[in-house]
């Protein structure tokens, strides 16, 4: 620290915090340790008595929290994202569109492994809505060696460690299968579960129709829809191993490449997903879907609303944090389910 005049402090760090006292109306900091003194701080300060600052001096090499601050923020931030005013070191950035937050766990690992930086996230591959906070990021101490932000900038590279991509599906088709369903038997309660669930990412269904169970009928059913060209083929019901049971190679049978068929997720085991030469995708969505409140369906939609292509590993690494606890109320996504 040094000691110098106010009068000659602009552009100089503030060593601690200042008090400002106005009797009967305000108490407290008036400017915070950290803060870079401006012109029209001059007469504040001086109104209260500081004629003389302590502050503090910048080695070469070293860097203001809040110019570290800037730049640590701009590892992450991509398009569609807003960032704060940075405070004390301190930055967020917020999400401009409803989108899906995806994170490079990677370069987001090999930041926070650098002593005195730190970048926290929201869990990446979930929605967000226009105002989220997305991230915060800072710098631990007052000042910092710029050289551990040279080695965040190097370990990150030309592309930020945040994307959010805007949900892109717009139509859907249904198949529902099911011959006590076709037969008027039972009322159909899938379908109007998915419209909604569809309906909370801006997709609309321009297509359904309910079949039985034989494998050529439910075959010929998804050629029917294919023809409407949604963005979306869900087909519902006859998912399980057992032997009427001929969703699964009707989608096969229809000419889809077969991703996966299983995930390591409870409720929704028997999820089938995959893809048509077009890029369309096709999902085999198992019974839990239409009474379960969080199934497998809810984690991977929002990467289906936003063009996202499914490989089997996107599937295969949910089996942690893949058992719904089937909580008595249910408070899903604020809950440890697919995290």
């Amino acid at each position: 620290m040094k000691q110098i005049d106010t009068v000659n402090a602009v552009g100089h760090v503030l060593a601690h915090d200042l008090t400002q006292i106005i009797p009967g109306q305000y108490k407290g900091a008036r400017f915070r340790k950290g803060h870079i003194v401006r012109q029209e701080d001059i007469p504040v300060l001086l109104s209260m008595g500081k004629e003389h600052l302590y502050i503090l001096e910048l080695e070469e090499g070293m860097l203001h929290e809040n110019d570290a601050a800037l730049r640590l923020a701009a590892l992450c931030q991509g398009a569609n994202m807003r960032q704060s005013p940075v405070k004390e070191g301190k930055i967020e950035l917020t999400a401009e569109i409803d989108g899906l937050l995806r994170v490079d766990s990677a370069r987001l690992l090999a930041v926070n492994e650098i002593d005195e930086l730190m970048i926290a996230t929201r869990r990446g591959n979930t929605a967000v809505k226009q105002g989220d906070k997305l991230c915060g990021t800072r710098v631990i101490p007052l000042v910092i060696r710029e050289e551990k932000l040279r080695r965040a900038e190097q370990a990150v590279g030309d592309k930020p460690i945040l994307e959010l991509l805007p949900f892109r599906l717009r139509t859907a088709a249904i198949v529902t299968t099911g011959s006590e369903v076709a037969s008027g038997r039972i009322e159909d309660r899938f379908t109007p579960v998915l419209v909604d669930k569809l309906a909370a990412f801006g997709i609309r269904v321009i297509f359904h129709e309910t079949v039985g169970d034989g494998l050529e009928t439910i075959c010929a059913a998804i050629a029917r829809a294919r023809t409407a060209k949604p963005d979306l083929i869900l087909c519902t019901g006859g998912m399980s191993v057992d032997p009427d049971d001929n969703t699964p190679g009707a989608i096969a049978k229809s000419g889809a490449g077969i991703v996966t068929y299983g995930a390591p997720v409870l409720p929704g085991a028997m999820l089938l997903v995959g893809y048509y030469d077009d890029g369309t995708p096709v999902l085999g969505l198992p019974g839990c879907v239409m009474y379960a409140k969080a199934t497998v369906f809810d984690l991977v939609l929002p990467r289906l609303a936003a063009g996202v292509r499914l490989e089997r590993r996107d599937l295969t690494v949910l089996g942690e944090g893949g058992l719904c606890l089937g909580c008595e109320v249910c408070h899903y996504p604020v809950c440890p389910f697919g995290k």
